[in-house]
């Protein structure tokens, strides 16, 4: 069941960029395999199972464990290193759309609180998180944040375009800079054009008091879709994690399998 949920091809490259493993302890339980506690964190991401309910069937013993994983994972920057390197790999295969990005956000209920939450004014101001995205042309997620609730966009446009990692393409100089922004009303502030014009980005953003039908939805779609797959990922769908950290874990994890998706469609990569 593990080897399913992580495949052979997926594994290959992800194992050669684990952390070193810690010195094992004199006497008690070996310790759990890398790749079963992939699969257990994965399995909780993909159905929204409670970490006390994972299957035996994956081998990944108890939830707590491939809990510990997920959260040292985290703290060591893992699941950002191999966000980058999935899109180094894209890059690489000239799969990123550096003609525009597009950005948005999107809010969840915070079922048990915790930082980085706040009232949400869509929805009765009841406990919440929003999440940043920025992705390409294609809709592949570029840079995630989270937030409370209550945080307006704007103040998180450029941070999310300064979190774009700088990427080699099949040949030239690496970028992080896309050519365009697209945003909606939300992002209409004068010093986030003027901040992305001093990139060198031309900024393509609707403008507040103004009629519905700036044309910017036939750009603007591929953000709402990666969106819609993010939210296929039962864990996302809610908050559950009253441990920012831990929720970001499954956000950029969730983004690593979509970028994964994408570089499946490569003949290369499309078997195993």
């Amino acid at each position: 069941m593990a080897d399913v949920l992580v495949s052979d091809v997926l594994w290959n490259l992800i194992e050669s960029l684990l952390p070193s493993r810690p010195p094992k302890p004199q006497g008690g339980r070996p310790r759990l395999t890398d790749r079963a506690c992939l699969a257990g964190i994965i399995f909780v991401l993909r159905s929204g199972t409670p970490w006390r309910l994972l299957p035996k069937a994956l081998g990944c013993g108890s939830g707590m464990s491939c809990w510990r994983r997920l959260r040292d994972w985290q703290r060591d920057g893992f699941w950002d290193l191999i966000h980058f390197a999935l899109l180094d790999w894209l890059s690489r295969d000239g799969q990123i759309d550096w003609s525009h990005a597009v950005i948005d956000s999107c809010s969840v209920r915070a079922v048990f609180g915790g930082l980085l939450t706040g009232p949400n004014p869509t929805d009765r101001a009841k406990c919440g998180s929003k999440r940043h995205l920025i992705c390409d042309g294609h809709g592949i997620p570029l840079a995630i944040k989270l937030t409370g609730a209550n945080c307006h966009d704007s103040t998180q446009a450029l941070p999310l375009l300064d979190g774009i990692p700088s990427l080699q393409g099949p040949r030239g100089r690496p970028r992080c800079r896309p050519d365009s922004l697209l945003g909606d009303r939300a992002y209409d502030a004068e010093y986030i054009r003027y901040a992305l014009r001093a990139r060198q980005i031309l900024p393509a953003l609707a403008m507040r008091n103004t009629k519905h039908g700036s044309g910017l939805g036939r750009w603007r779609w591929v953000v709402e879709r990666t969106f819609a797959w993010l939210n296929q990922f039962r864990r996302l769908r809610l908050r559950y994690e009253r441990r920012p950290d831990m929720h970001l874990a499954f956000l950029t994890l969730a983004c690593i399998l979509i970028c994964w998706k994408f570089l499946q469609t490569q003949p290369r990569w499309s078997h195993g």
